[in-house]
């Protein structure tokens, strides 16, 4: 039964202008004491029992804003098996070899490197810092410390970015040939900076456009959609985020983590300060929770699954609701499947799920 762990760390050098994430930019003093209540909260899961995992994602925020060491420590913390799949999140500005080997020595497995646009003007535009050219240094040094398992993580919609800009950084991104790429629509979160500046809000069809645009040039390249923003090379789809869309059960450590055990769903505090207050104070992390009922669960359970390739079960769709979905979704006989179309609606596919 795969079980995962799920670590967030808060620290950025720069916060996004699209970025609604828990991170912080003046918190680094807090990096040695967040580890080590990092360290702490995992004892204690360990301590009642927690399994040993089956993939573990560390996120953020800027993991490798850590020092190696650091985060050697946390890895060192989590129960794992020997297959486990370990993917941390890096900023290829930050990367080096004596991290990466760090991360090997580890048991690391799996980068993830947040990439966005291969266009400075696009990057400018997303608040972003990072120099396209470290993007192909960061690759590199992957392959060359032993990663032959890595996602290139772009976003597409942004103010000033037209289709051919777009499709030169998907064309580009290939050429770095990753074995896994998600490719997400900009999507405005209230608080931030974007949400203030209307002209620079994403045109869904536009948006559309460009989902078509990078479909077909991943799937060319022999990269497979297995999940609406995912792409991957056979045996190489993320073990971790297929655990979250098959409703499957993790335990998330630091500040704003989120769990989910036996249908129970409960989150840390926010802010760094308080997580380490709590943790070193013998309290919980936890923030609040929710139970949701088996209806709830079963429905949540569709609206995951018709997200991925393998869809859902004939008959998860009333008959009208199928025509009405004409085009939208694809009908085998045994599942039903989003067409390229239905994944450009899939949000409005599932409200229709029963």
């Amino acid at each position: 039964m795969a079980f995962g762990a799920y670590v967030h760390i808060p620290f950025c050098r720069h916060r996004c202008d699209y970025c609604a994430f828990a991170t912080f930019t003046d918190r680094d003093h807090l990096m040695e004491r967040y580890v080590a209540a990092l360290r702490t909260e995992i004892g204690r899961a360990r301590d009642g029992g927690m399994p040993a995992v089956s993939s573990v994602f560390v996120g953020g925020g800027t993991p490798t804003r850590l020092a190696p060491e650091l985060m050697t420590s946390i890895l060192a913390a989590i129960p794992r098996r020997e297959d486990c799949e370990t993917t941390i999140e890096c900023n290829p500005d930050d990367v080096n070899e004596a991290m990466l080997h760090a991360y090997r020595g580890a048991g690391v497995n799996r980068l993830s490197f947040g990439v966005q646009s291969m266009k400075d003007h696009v990057l400018a535009n997303l608040g972003r810092t990072h120099d396209p050219r470290n993007v192909e240094r960061a690759v590199e040094i992957a392959r060359g410390t032993g990663f032959s398992n890595f996602n290139l993580d772009i976003i597409y919609g942004v103010h000033g970015e037209s289709v051919e800009d777009w499709a030169e950084t998907v064309r580009r991104v290939c050429d770095l040939d990753p074995p896994h790429v998600s490719a997400y629509g900009l999507t405005v979160e209230a608080g931030t900076p974007l949400a203030d500046d209307p002209v620079r809000h994403p045109d869904d069809d536009v948006q559309a456009e460009m989902y078509e645009v990078a479909d077909e040039i991943l799937s060319a390249h022999g990269l497979a959609n297995y999940e609406v923003s995912n792409w991957a090379r056979p045996s190489h789809e993320c073990e971790h985020n297929r655990l979250y869309w098959q409703q499957g059960e993790y335990l998330g450590f630091g500040s704003a983590a989120h769990s989910h055990v036996n249908g129970r769903r409960w989150w840390n505090v926010r802010t760094p300060d308080r997580f380490c207050d709590l943790v070193e104070a013998g309290a919980s992390a936890e923030s609040a929770a929710e139970e949701l009922g088996a209806d709830e669960r079963r429905l949540e359970g569709l609206q995951l699954a018709i997200r991925m390739r393998e869809g859902v079960p004939v008959g998860s769709f009333s008959p009208e609701d199928l025509d009405l979905l004409e085009g939208l979704v694809v009908d085998d006989g045994e599942r039903i499947r989003l067409t390229r179309r239905g994944r450009l609606m899939a949000n409005e596919v599932s409200l229709r799920l029963r």
